[in-house]
C-alpha cells in the first residue's frame, strides 16, 4: 500500500491499513520512544499510546509533512511529555527520601543493540544523552538512531533547520565534554 492509499484507508477506519501502519512503524516508534526514555517498559507504553493517538487523530492529519514525520512528532512529543510528567512524580519522591535519608538511584540503561563488550561505553553514552536538555537529546536520537536528515527533524520538532544544526552541535558538544571528562579519571 502506498502512502497515499495507507492515509485513506486510515481516514476511513480501514483494520487492515491500521495493521500495516503498525507493521511498518512499530520498531521506529519503539526505538525512538526507548532513545528518548531509556527504559524498555515506558518505550513499550508510549509505543502503544502513539498507535492509539493515530488512530483517534488520523483526521487531523493535512498531509502537509509526511506520515513518517507526523508519526515521529507524536512519538517524541509524547516521550517528552512521559518525560515531564515522571520529572514531576520524581521531584516529590526526592523530597520524601530526603526527609526518610533514603538514596535515590537511577537504573542503568542498556539498548538491547549494544554487543556485550560494548556495554560499559554505551551506559555512559546513554546517561550523557539522559543529561541533555530535551531538544538536544531529541534531534540527537533522531539523526543518530533513526537516520532523519536535518529537514526532516526540523518538520518533527517544529523547528527551523537552523535551530536543529543548532541543537545537534549543542549536543555533540556536551556529549564530548561529559565523556572525555570520563575517560580523564
Amino acid at each position: 500500500m502506498h502512502e497515499l492509499e495507507l492515509i485513506q484507508g486510515l481516514q476511513r477506519g480501514n483494520e487492515q491499513a491500521f495493521e500495516e501502519l503498525v507493521e511498518v512503524f512499530k520498531d521506529r516508534v519503539y526505538n525512538t520512544a526507548l532513545g528518548l526514555l531509556q527504559s524498555a517498559e515506558d518505550a513499550e507504553d508510549i509505543s502503544q499510546e502513539v498507535f492509539i493517538k493515530i488512530f483517534q487523530t488520523i483526521e487531523s492529519f493535512k498531509g502537509d509533512s509526511q506520515l513518517s514525520t507526523w508519526i515521529f512528532r507524536i512519538t517524541v512529543t509524547q516521550s517528552l511529555d512521559y518525560l515531564r510528567r515522571k520529572g514531576r512524580k520524581k521531584r516529590s519522591g526526592f523530597l520524601v527520601s530526603l526527609f526518610e535519608r533514603k538514596a535515590v538511584d537511577v537504573p542503568e540503561f542498556h539498548h538491547p543493540g549494544m554487543a556485550a563488550e560494548q556495554k560499559e561505553n554505551a551506559v555512559l553514552l546513554f546517561k550523557a544523552i539522559r543529561e541533555l536538555p530535551e531538544q538536544q537529546r531529541a534531534a540527537f536520537l533522531l539523526q543518530k538512531m533513526e537516520g532523519l536528515s536535518q529537514p526532516e527533524i526540523a518538520s518533527v520538532l517544529n523547528v527551523s533547520e537552523g535551530a536543529v544544526e543548532s541543537l545537534l552541535q549543542r549536543a555533540k558538544a556536551a556529549l564530548k565534554k561529559r565523556v572525555a571528562a570520563h575517560f580523564k579519571m
